[in-house]
């Protein structure tokens, strides 16, 4: 299928936002396989941001459509940071009410945000009074025992008064206490029916759906009540499964590139880094996934798993590496 990409949400696919993973380095992989797909920075604190020594905000406008996610709960701090992901040239500023950790709920920001829909929408209000590039929130279906529809629908409500319209949902609960990050992306039930009820009832709102989607079928079949899909861990262990989100999902023209050209289309991007003194595996570790299910996989992330740390390690540890995938 080839043509016109279809006019719809341009956020209708995209890759969630992954702390420790989805940095610049992986977001440039991720960009080899589809054009459409909105790609998610790591989460990153208004803290970092505006105090931090390093550059939090930097990215390549080849990653574009980029969004910022925000940790924060200081609506003057986020509209600040909203601004300058704004001038940098973001795409969209997103507000993270969905993470779990204790280190998140300790800042006051993340999923423990979803009991002061208040608070929410004046951050919301903050921002959207700083920028025109889109302000949304990614959430859970719930905290702890405050998990019924009326709960989610006061979170939707407060920062849709306020001009929100593009939300993210999590299709499963976060318990702040007794369950690490890792178990609250699979021990809380996912309810997928519940987001499709939002969207019945708030028809106005752009909705994405996150949560065990692990196929193109998957994200086709809720593209069938929702108007977006965020695809998370799946488009990181196997990521090559972003070739075929442009035309299965964008209506536009396939990525025509195999895995072994995926690979060897970052090779310029490797050594402009590595000349800016990148560590070669902070660019490699993202890629161990592309020949996820074919012949030779294992060896291929072997070899890059063993040799792609040290200093002297560059494209000679990565040629080696394909040299055990059959083309």
């Amino acid at each position: 299928m080839t043509g016109e990409p279809v006019k719809t949400s341009f956020r209708r696919m995209s890759v969630a936002p992954m702390l420790d993973w989805t940095d610049r380095h992986c977001r440039t992989f991720h960009r080899k396989m589809t054009k459409h797909a909105v790609l998610y920075t790591e989460m990153v604190t208004t803290g970092a941001i505006l105090f931090g020594r390093g550059d939090y905000l930097h990215f390549n406008t080849h990653e574009n459509p980029v969004a910022l996610q925000l940790g924060g709960s200081d609506p003057q701090a986020l509209a600040k940071c909203a601004k300058l992901a704004a001038e940098r040239g973001y795409d969209e500023v997103n507000l993270n009410v969905g993470c779990p950790s204790d280190r998140v709920q300790n800042g006051r920001f993340g999923a423990c945000l979803m009991g002061e829909p208040q608070l929410v929408a004046d951050c919301i209000a903050a921002m959207k009074a700083e920028v025109t590039i889109p302000v949304t929130v990614k959430t859970r279906i719930g905290i702890d025992e405050q998990d019924s529809y009326e709960f989610l629908c006061a979170l939707i409500e407060a920062s849709h008064k306020v001009g929100c319209d593009d939300f993210i949902i999590h299709a499963r609960k976060a318990w702040l206490k007794g369950l690490s990050p890792k178990e609250n992306r699979e021990v809380p039930p996912l309810d997928y029916p519940r987001v499709y009820q939002l969207k019945k009832d708030y028809p106005q709102l752009d909705l994405s759906l996150n949560g065990g989607v692990n196929t193109i079928a998957d994200s086709l079949a809720h593209l069938a009540h929702l108007d977006g899909v965020m695809i998370g861990r799946e488009a990181y262990s196997n990521p090559f499964i972003l070739s075929e989100v442009d035309e299965r999902i964008y209506g536009d023209t396939a990525c025509t590139l195999s895995r072994h050209d995926v690979v060897r289309s970052m090779y310029g991007y490797i050594e402009d880094e590595m000349r800016q003194g990148a560590n070669f595996w902070h660019i490699a570790r993202h890629m161990l996934g592309i020949f996820q299910g074919q012949p030779g996989a294992r060896g291929f992330r072997r070899h890059l798993s063993e040799n792609g740390h040290g200093k002297q390690a560059d494209l000679a540890v990565m040629d080696k590496a394909l040299s055990f995938v059959p083309e």
